[in-house]
């Protein structure tokens, strides 16, 4: 940064073609020369004498810009970050293959709406787990989001044994935010189904997120009714059947209940996306900073040059271009 601690000394500039008039006008009937043999020239060389006009012009100058003490900056900035600390909760069951979500199945478009809100919360720690039969961390807490898409990118069905441990996801998502230090924890429950396996139940994970002051999002994905579901027949090859959407939205609605959080409902991939986009902005990260500036002075740089000029021009005043009074 750059500045000047006295600007108002800035306006003497103003009068600098003042001081050239005076000084040409004291020049005015006055012999400049030192020998008398120099008139005889053609008198380009007494053209040079508007060179001690200059210096003297320059000194002013320079002197002016030392008053307003010229000053050099560094900027530095203290942030205050209240970040939020985001675990991601996907279900891998197999009815997860459902397309009723286009362009593919449901958990494509999870899978995409997940990377969309992942690359706006750059601020914030996010992790992954995953469930189906049994729940797994695909991605413990990190700022690495282009580690953490690189774990998205990795899910699929059938990484696990088939079911709906909707209980065990919570729990295990839990674990991973109980240490966490951050303002707010939230965990972001995606599933279609209803919980089916585990041994830890949903509304008991639910009480223990209250208890660790963990807020929990859950999202029932699925058309009301029946949805195409893509089977693989070794004689016909690959056909569909209509599954029935069976969502426990009851035991979603108390899960967000206990947890002072949100239930959500997405029919198809548009709904899903919005919904990720509310969550989003309810639960910003708050980031304060102040900026601090530390000055020094450069006045220096300004006066050194006017010394050399005005030594300069006592020199050549008493020398090449001594005055004949």
């Amino acid at each position: 940064m750059f500045h000047f601690a006295n600007p108002l000394f800035l306006l003497l500039l103003f009068l600098i073609p003042l001081f050239y008039y005076l000084d040409k006008k004291s020049k005015k009937g006055r012999l400049r020369f030192s020998n008398l043999d120099l008139i005889k020239e053609s008198g380009g060389k007494g053209k040079i004498f508007f060179l001690l006009t200059l210096l003297k012009l320059s000194v002013i100058f320079l002197l002016i810009i030392c008053l307003a003490r010229p000053q050099g900056g560094e900027k530095s900035r203290e942030i205050t970050k209240n970040s939020v600390d985001i675990i991601l909760c996907l279900d891998i069951s197999g009815s997860m293959k459902a397309e009723d979500f286009q362009p593919k199945n449901r958990l494509y478009v999870a899978k995409e709406v997940s990377k969309e809100f992942i690359q706006k919360r750059k601020n914030d720690r996010i992790g992954l787990v995953v469930f189906s039969k049994q729940s797994f961390t695909q991605c413990p807490l990190t700022l690495d989001h282009q580690l953490l898409l690189q774990f998205l990118k990795q899910v699929k069905i059938g990484m696990v044994d088939d079911g709906t441990a909707i209980g065990l996801g919570i729990a295990n998502s839990i674990n991973r935010l109980k240490n966490s230090e951050a303002k707010s924890k939230i965990i972001i429950l995606l599933t279609d189904g209803v919980n089916n396996s585990g041994k830890i139940a949903p509304l008991t994970a639910a009480n223990l997120a209250e208890t660790a002051k963990i807020k929990i999002y859950t999202i029932g994905v699925g058309k009301e009714g029946f949805a195409p579901y893509p089977v693989n027949d070794a004689a016909f090859g690959r056909r569909y059947v209509q599954i029935k959407t069976e969502i426990d939205e009851e035991t979603l609605i108390k899960i967000a209940e206990t947890t002072n959080g949100l239930y959500f409902r997405a029919a198809d991939a548009s709904g899903l996306r919005h919904i990720y986009t509310q969550i989003d902005k309810m639960q910003k990260t708050e980031i304060k900073s102040k900026e601090y500036v530390s000055y020094y002075e450069l006045f220096r740089v300004f006066l050194f040059p006017a010394f050399i000029l005005l030594l300069g021009r006592v020199v050549l005043e008493n020398t090449y271009f001594r005055k004949i009074p």
